[in-house]
């Protein structure tokens, strides 16, 4: 294994303490646990993509950043709990 998918390995290691509070915390602090946990994806998958010299993992990537931003927007324009 070389230093990149070390770093991937990292990353996606610390997508378990947001996957806690998006599951135990009140629904926007869940989003914004969401929302950081898609942005450690896409990192990881453009890091994995480097290290492993595959173009289709940044692609996925870049469509993660992409849905991530709009499934976000599109909760709170729709299902936005009252406040």
């Amino acid at each position: 294994m070389n230093g990149w998918l070390w770093a991937a390995s990292g990353l996606t290691a610390a997508l378990l303490p947001l996957l806690v509070v998006a599951v135990r915390r009140p629904a926007l602090d869940g989003l914004v646990a969401l929302e950081v946990a898609g942005t450690l994806s896409s990192v990881a998958l453009l890091l994995l993509s480097q290290g492993t010299n595959r173009q289709a993992f940044a692609d996925l990537a870049v469509a993660l950043g992409l849905l991530s931003f709009i499934g976000a927007v599109a909760f709170l324009r729709f299902l936005e709990p009252a406040s």
